[in-house]
């Protein structure tokens, strides 16, 4: 979700058009920004960020939705809930 300095949510209609002519500029696939900030979470996980930094980076309060969705790419992800 993108928020502007007041912390209201931009428009999917205003970041669109200009995204889609950037990518094409760069010459780059057609890739969301959802898609990037999986991205940017699953990397961070797969490097061993702890999964709190990476909530933290992406503005969530807890951990939750991190665990949910890219826990299973952490290096000791298995190791760890083997030691719970």
């Amino acid at each position: 979700m993108l928020t502007q300095d007041s912390g209201v949510v931009w428009a999917r209609a205003v970041y669109h058009r200009p995204w889609k002519a950037l990518l094409k500029q760069a010459g780059l696939a057609d890739v969301t920004l959802h898609e990037l900030r999986h991205t940017y979470a699953s990397t961070m996980v797969r490097n061993g960020a702890p999964l709190i930094i990476v909530a933290q980076a992406l503005g969530h309060s807890d951990t939750r939705m991190v665990e949910k969705h890219c826990a299973h790419l952490a290096p000791s992800y298995v190791a760890d809930i083997i030691r719970r």
